[in-house]
């Protein structure tokens, strides 16, 4: 039961890279737009005592072993303990964590992270006996167990599960091993993260304007859309020509991380690592395939989208570095303020009791808003503070992208608040395959209405056109990814070696397949092969390809709320309350989505060509 808390909170706070940054020297800015997180633990000594409080739960809660048959209050005691344990751990992690992302260079907050992480291992091997224990005590008693005590119902889902989980659960001497082992199995991401984040000495250069740029992440993601093409060459042979200095390092890490989980597969008795990630949600495989079909089919689409751009970018050959400057330029600036109020209007189609809970919510110091030296980059959502609130990190920089993310990660935040508010902590962290839903819905519901609301044609196709660049990073790039880690694992378990020029040719077949390289449509450069070295979600098992089967279910759902008005939005809330209450696949089955069939995928490509469609109109008009 453990095994779905960790996964959830560590998920659901994952990086979103890739927005456009700049980076303040100084820390030195308004309170309010700073997290408070004395809201959690007034100081680093009430941390540490709780973390010691929690770590002083694990005798007590190994000293349950052998009790869950005995009686049905025996079983609840049990489970209450360590969901209680587990509850203050959440919280104990969320602190460590944010503090930690507020500046990656200190080693002290690092430290009070890496505790964090020592004691939610060290809590999983006090845990390691619970699920072989639930299946010795076996499915008749424990369902009787349930119908005697009202007060198990809380944890009905998770102990049905477990008793699912009977083929790939091993004996209680080889889950304690494997527990003792979990800290270890993260290393490679943990690795790979300081690489990325800190360690790697980013170059300068000098741009067309005079000005100097640091070409990190940051400077990357920022100078990537420079209207000026020589600029954006530049920094991308910049960025990559780096990156290809740490190929064979990165490529050891990563290769190291999939060797783990292939192993750990198949320790457990699953066919595969795919069969594994897509059995912890019960997921069927028809979803992972079928995305990755339909998107394969959709090519087209996407390649009339780059000859779109290549024409209102006034260049005869697209290059892989014309990727992410707009196709017109918008002349306004979005203040975290403005960027406020304009997403709790936009929300007004959820209703008021949405935006009620939003605008009392949004102007509480939940966020860390704006870049500083430092601080972890892109944006995030972290849940783990049941009994708080959620946090999120963004890196405002006052554009139209930093007001998209802070509707992305509300998205994300509000539906913790509808979970919270319906669900008990141990039903209330919802599946991955869940989590991106309002994220990305909230996004196609502020595109919808900055375009309703331009003021002129050029605005109007800024919007549509960031509408297009959204489904082509969602719905296209992150199926590219997930195809590519699907092909990094089966080559694995095929007993392939995996260097790091290896995986750039693996990556670079399929960045070449879905960019139309060979028909001519966008040339990739063979030294932006390495783009695989820059994607962090890779080391966290299959978790991208939910991004566009999330994309893909919130514009199924948004078009509900569009079409039947009040029942279209009930039919959504009712999906964010549920939590993690049921499988997700059920769930969004419940809401009238099924991810293992074509249609849902179709109608995004449809919803892209129609787009098209009016922006070659306004186009025509010009």
């Amino acid at each position: 039961m453990i095994r779905k808390l960790l996964p959830a909170i560590a998920a659901l706070s994952l990086i979103a890279w890739g927005h456009g940054l700049a980076q303040n020297e100084s820390a030195d800015v308004d309170p309010a737009y700073t997290w408070d997180l004395t809201e959690l633990y007034p100081t680093v000594a009430a941390w540490e005592e709780a973390r010691n409080d929690v770590m002083s739960k694990f005798e007590q809660i190994e000293a349950r072993r052998g009790t869950l048959g005995d009686s049905a209050a025996s079983l609840y005691d049990t489970l209450l303990l360590i969901s209680d344990t587990q509850r203050e751990a959440a919280r104990v992690s969320t602190y460590a964590s944010l503090n930690a992302d507020e500046d990656l260079r200190s080693n002290e907050t690092q430290e009070r992270r890496q505790l964090s992480q020592v004691m939610f291992a060290r809590l999983g091997e006090a845990t390691a006996w619970l699920q072989p224990e639930i299946l010795r005590v076996g499915k008749e008693v424990i369902t009787s167990y349930l119908h005697e005590d009202k007060r198990l119902e809380r944890f009905r889902f998770g102990l049905e599960d477990s008793l699912r989980n009977a083929p790939h659960t091993l004996g209680d001497e080889a889950e304690q091993t494997l527990a003792y082992f979990s800290q270890a199995f993260s290393s490679p991401n943990t690795i790979y993260s300081m690489v990325a984040n800190s360690d790697i000495p980013w170059p300068t250069v000098t741009l067309s304007n005079g000005a100097e740029g640091v070409i990190d992440s940051q400077g990357y993601s920022r100078f990537r859309s420079s209207d000026d093409r020589d600029d954006r060459k530049l920094v991308f042979d910049t960025f990559w020509g780096k990156w290809l200095e740490y190929r064979n390092s990165v490529g050891a890490v990563l290769n190291s991380h999939i060797q783990t989980q292939t192993a750990l597969a198949k320790a457990r008795n699953y066919d595969s690592v795919l069969h594994r990630e897509l059995f912890q949600d019960n997921l069927p495989e028809a979803v992972y395939r079928t995305l990755v079909t339909e998107v394969n089919a959709a090519l087209p689409t996407l390649h009339r989208y780059f000859k779109l751009r290549t024409q209102m970018l006034g260049i005869d050959q697209m290059h892989y570095y014309d990727i992410y400057p707009p196709l017109v330029s918008l002349d306004k600036q979005f203040d975290i303020e403005t960027s406020k109020a304009i997403t709790l209007d936009a929300m007004t189609v959820l209703g008021d009791d949405w935006v009620d809970m939003q605008r009392e919510a949004i102007n509480k110091r939940w966020m860390h808003v704006y870049p500083q030296r430092g601080k972890r980059s892109g944006a995030y959502m972290n849940p783990g503070a049941f009994d708080v609130h959620p946090y999120l990190l963004l890196n405002h920089n006052d554009d139209y992208e930093s007001l998209s993310t802070l509707a992305h990660e509300w998205g994300h935040a509000m539906h913790t608040l509808y979970s919270k508010q319906n669900q008990p902590f141990d039903t209330s962290f919802y599946s991955t395959f869940i989590a991106e839903i309002p994220s990305t819905s909230l996004e196609l519901i502020l595109q919808d209405y900055m375009s309703e609301k331009a003021e002129s044609d050029n605005e109007r196709l800024f919007y549509l056109g960031s509408a297009l660049e959204g489904m082509r990073g969602t719905f296209f790039r992150q199926t590219m990814f997930a195809e590519f880690e699907l092909a990094l694992y089966e080559a694995a378990e095929r007993g392939e070696a995996l260097s790091g020029e290896r995986i750039s040719e693996m990556y670079g077949e399929i960045l070449k397949r879905y960019h139309g390289h060979d028909d001519g449509v966008v040339v990739i450069d063979d030294l932006y092969t390495n783009e695989w070295m820059f994607i962090p979600h890779f080391y966290y098992n299959m978790y991208v390809y939910q991004y566009a089967t999330s994309q893909t279910a919130g514009t199924a759902l948004y078009a509900r709320i569009v079409e039947e008005g009040e029942t279209g939005v009930e039919n959504y809330k009712n999906l964010l309350k549920a939590g993690g209450s049921d499988y997700p696949y059920t769930l969004l089955k419940n809401a009238g989505v099924d991810m293992a069939t074509p249609g849902p995928y179709r109608a995004v490509a449809a919803k892209m060509n129609a787009i098209m469609d009016e922006m070659e109109l306004i186009l025509g008009r010009q």
